[in-house]
């Protein structure tokens, strides 16, 4: 048992209704808690990183476990897996609230912002922590609420509509994810995770069980905004401020969505062709779909909301391919490189991704647009943004030496290994238009003739933006050392073989 990792949510709890309570009769203490939270937490996850060795830990709330050891009680897991997300969700946390310190300076209200921040990274937090569906699905609700607010804190009407269209799709996709869990405990009579699995695997009609992975992979998908449930996420994430664009990216739809995903579909339920198949195709259908539509934009925001959906295709159909090979049984080394490409790609995602919205918080910030044709001629009016984005372009796009290139790589490697030929050769020409929309990216916002107010008039943004956007970019050139086979082996190795070893997550949860 580790007294820690209660924490991680308890402490953005507190420091969320301490900001609304003290903020009120401390001037500016919103400003100095909330980025102290996320160092704290920062710096818990990396020690729980350092010494997890490989090894799992369990936290049963109240001490509680049920007669019998019998998993009735709350259970929060620290696992390989959980312990990756909780360093990528508080390190962007982290960069993103720094960030804000001169960016949300602009609205009213802040100490609201600052509380919301707090429980976004709680909720999340718990997310990926929990070892049961029930209060999964709370830590859900809590992160999700909070981003609805946030994506309309600037109360404009374009940034009302979008949270009411993200509340609604939301709604939708939490009621789908009730009702598959309602479906599992009238059959199981357990929300456990790992009891499930032991439950399930006695023997249930198939129609049942898919049925329940149909509904999880749509509830779920929505909050993922895989393509076809991706309807929510441009107005969303080009309404909102960018820290939290940069949030609900960078981190939120992996951890509400394809974190949960892949922990349901990897530790929950038996693995079956037809299902793997249903996520590789949505992974392909989405990383495919999502490049053409961010071709066509010229709103920034959007097109980079569109590119989120078309990286985030790269990650699911990593992990479909994983799924199909580890079913034939034959070929398990590219299925192990295939879940760790995926892995990969997610945490590069968080970091370039990220970086990209900054950029735009930043072009947004100095000219009160966000229409590239409404651009051009900063990069040596704004050279710390125009340098940055340049690095996270060519991340994105999968130009080495940058981290990018190699979780691409890795991906499209394990697809040839696989003999999945035609996904390879998809990845490989989706990177291409990716290269095409970020150099029409860099080319109408940097290099093209101004168009609009004088370059001369305007200048980089104030430090602490400046800082984050510099953060983010070299760690756009150290993750590169990931694809280090030895590095790999102590950082995402663990990850993977909680995901295909369910033994190891079963003994952790149910194993007490």
């Amino acid at each position: 048992m580790d007294a820690l990792i209660p924490l991680f949510v308890a402490i953005p709890l507190i420091s969320a209704f301490l900001i609304i309570i003290l903020g009120k009769l401390v001037k500016g203490f919103h400003r100095f808690l909330a980025p102290l939270t996320l160092l704290v937490l920062l710096i818990m996850a990396l020690y729980e990183f350092t010494s997890l060795g490989g090894t799992s830990h369990t936290y049963a709330m109240g001490g509680w476990i049920g007669d019998g050891g019998f998993p009735v009680g709350i259970f929060l897991v620290l696992d390989g897996f959980s312990v990756l997300m909780l360093c990528i969700i508080n390190l962007i946390g982290l960069v993103a609230l720094f960030y804000s310190l001169s960016y949300i300076a602009k609205y009213t209200a802040e100490a609201n912002y600052y509380a919301l921040f707090c429980l976004i990274v709680a909720g999340m937090n718990g997310v990926v922590l929990s070892g049961d569906l029930f209060n999964l699905f709370v830590f859900l609700e809590v992160s999700v609420i909070s981003s609805y607010a946030l994506v309309a804190f600037g109360v404009g009407k374009t940034e009302l509509e979008a949270s009411f269209k993200y509340q609604v799709l939301g709604g939708l996709a939490s009621m789908l994810i009730l009702l598959a869990i309602s479906l599992i405990y009238w059959k199981t009579k357990t929300v456990n995770i790992a009891d499930i699995r032991n439950v399930l695997d006695a023997g249930y009609s198939k129609s049942f069980y898919v049925f329940v992975q149909v509904l999880l992979i749509s509830g779920f998908g929505l909050k993922a905004a895989i393509i076809p449930f991706h309807a929510w996420l441009p107005d969303a994430h080009s309404s909102a401020p960018s820290p939290i664009s940069a949030m609900l990216s960078g981190v939120l739809i992996k951890a509400v969505g394809i974190y949960v995903l892949i922990r349901l579909f990897f530790n929950m339920f038996v693995f079956s062709h037809e299902i793997a198949m249903v996520i590789t195709s949505l992974g392909v259908i989405s990383m495919v779909v999502g490049s053409l539509l961010a071709l066509i934009q010229w709103d920034v925001k959007r097109l980079l909301a569109y590119s989120s959906i078309s990286q985030m295709g790269y990650v699911v159909m990593a992990f479909g391919m994983g799924i199909l090979l580890l079913l034939k049984g034959d070929n398990e080394p590219a299925a192990i490189l295939a879940i760790g490409g995926g892995i990969y790609h997610m945490i590069n995602h968080a970091v370039f991704k990220g970086l990209l919205f900054l950029n735009a918080g930043s072009l947004e910030y100095r000219l009160d647009t966000r229409n590239l044709k409404e651009m051009g001629g900063l990069s040596k009016a704004m050279p710390v943004t125009s340098t940055t984005s340049f690095m996270a372009s060519m991340s994105i796009s999968g130009i080495p030496p940058f981290n990018g290139f190699f979780s691409k790589l890795i991906i499209i490697v394990a697809a040839i290994n696989g003999r999945f030929y035609l996904l390879a050769t998809l990845a490989v020409i989706v990177s291409i238009i990716t290269l095409a929309y970020f150099l029409k990216f860099q080319r109408f916002a940097f290099f093209n003739k101004a168009a609009g107010k004088a370059v001369q008039k305007i200048k980089e943004v104030p430090f602490p933006m400046s800082f984050s956007m510099i953060f983010l970019a070299v760690l756009c050139l150290a993750l590169s050392l990931l694809a280090i086979p030895s590095v790999s082996e102590t950082v995402l190795r663990p990850a993977i073989d909680v995901l295909i070893q369910f033994e190891l997550y079963s003994t952790t949860l149910i194993g007490i």
